[in-house]
């Protein structure tokens, strides 16, 4: 074992003979599976870095993570695991958020996950992504767990959303903080703030004698318990027995067919997320776990690229039909329906219901030139926006073509006119041509 580097040490739980799973590696991501055909909640989890020079193994191939990942599927849960950029570096900050939104985007959409249950689990230095999640808390956010995190970018790196100023900010988000011992000096500071600031928004586990990376390296009743309480912390959070699955049949698509409809409907934006009521224990605040997982143990846990984009004129032209015969406009598609939607959710000025209609690499052109890419950028410039209360538009005329929504509208006072590609139920690119 100690010829192993820290990276390739097994996990401190033996998850060898426990419930049967399988694992799906979709692109850069692995999707680990309970047995049987049920409709789950998923947990997205987010490893850590950089990593170590001359890395050979990618981090969803390490044994700690496939660990975690197995865990959770035995307990009847989808887990979910990804690479991304910041293994290479804190100069790839960004780019490993875009990535982490791009894996969310394709979790939420797999048949055997319920999108409306997700927990995001990040570990070491991916703490630093956390923040951004803690502030803008999208209603399918059921909770944040971070473990051993990094929650300070060290000087000369561009830091995203601090998660010790946003920590609390959404009340009725659970946020688990697994803490060690002997962390490093330039950890445990801004963890100890982080805590100052979290107050009762904050559920601790403590493991006093764990160093960083615990979970692979210390392989103590200590170790195993602190995992097994946040294993436990985030599969209650999901709103599930893991004993006791749900038994919501998967849908044979992730998009609904359309409907042929004779007037459009008025879409409403989606209704935010009522949390479950949390339990209080003597003077810890702890979420609500089912009898069948509480585990004893000695561990406490406290409250406390560059874009190649077509040009602005261009208009998609419509797909032939097969006779001469002109072929009537539907009164809605799937696609209207989709565009709909988010104008409705930009009238009543719900920033996250806006977004979560759009790909995680959405592409957005203005007239005069600027392009946009991703919800990240989205968020930054629609922002202002919403919280100004400046968010209305007038439809004047619209024109469907294929999985495009061609509008002339008014925003505003100002006349516009905007095409929108849908694709597999989000929006995928947005040109205003005027």
């Amino acid at each position: 074992m100690t010829d192993l580097p820290a990276y390739l040490q097994p996990f401190v739980l033996d998850v060898a003979q426990g419930a049967e799973h399988r694992v799906d590696r979709v692109g850069e991501l692995d999707f680990y599976r309970p047995a049987g055909t049920a409709r789950t909640g998923a947990i997205l989890l987010v490893h850590g870095g950089p990593g170590p020079a001359h890395l050979e193994v990618s981090p969803r191939d390490w044994p700690v993570y496939q660990g975690y990942a197995t865990a959770i599927a035995q307990r009847g849960q989808v887990a979910v695991l990804a690479n991304h950029s910041l293994i290479h570096g804190l100069d790839q900050l960004a780019t490993a958020a875009d990535d982490v939104e791009a894996a969310v985007g394709v979790l939420r959409a797999d048949p055997q996950v319920d999108p409306e249950r997700v927990v995001l689990w990040f570990f070491s230095g991916a703490g630093l992504l956390a923040g951004e999640w803690l502030d803008s808390r999208p209603d399918w956010l059921h909770a944040v767990a971070l473990t051993y995190p990094l929650l300070a970018t060290p000087p000369g790196v561009d830091e995203l959303v601090s998660a010790a100023e946003v920590i609390g900010k959404h009340k009725d988000l659970p946020v688990l903080l697994t803490r060690v011992g002997r962390e490093r000096e330039e950890l445990a500071r801004p963890v100890a703030e982080f805590v100052s600031a979290g107050g009762a928004a904050l559920d601790i586990i403590d493991v006093p004698k764990g160093q960083h990376g615990f979970d692979m390296l210390d392989h103590s009743e200590e170790s195993r318990a602190a995992v097994t309480k946040a294993l436990d912390w985030a599969i209650a959070h999901l709103g599930e027995d893991p004993t006791a699955p749900s038994q919501l049949p998967i849908p044979s698509a992730t998009i609904p067919a359309p409907q042929p409809t004779k007037t459009p409907t008025t879409a409403t934006a989606p209704a935010a997320r009522t949390a479950a009521p949390r339990s209080s224990v003597g003077v810890a605040e702890q979420p609500a776990v089912p009898a069948s997982q509480q585990r004893a143990s000695e561990t406490t846990i406290t409250t406390q690229a560059t874009i190649t984009t077509p040009s602005p004129s261009a208009t998609p032209a419509p797909a032939p039909t097969p006779s001469s015969a002109p072929t009537p406009v539907p009164a809605e598609t799937a696609a209207s329906r989709v565009v709909a939607r988010e104008h409705a959710a930009f009238e009543a000025h719900d920033l996250e219901a806006f977004l979560a209609l759009y790909s995680p690499t959405a592409l957005l052109q203005f007239a005069d030139g600027p392009v946009m890419r991703g919800r990240r950028s989205l968020r930054e410039h629609y922002r202002p926006q919403f919280e100004a209360g400046e968010c209305k538009r007038e439809l004047i005329q619209r024109m469907l073509v294929g999985d495009w929504v061609v509008e002339q509208t008014i925003i505003g006072q100002t006349p516009t006119v905007a095409l929108y590609q849908v694709q597999d139920g989000l929006i995928t690119e947005v040109r205003f041509i005027s």
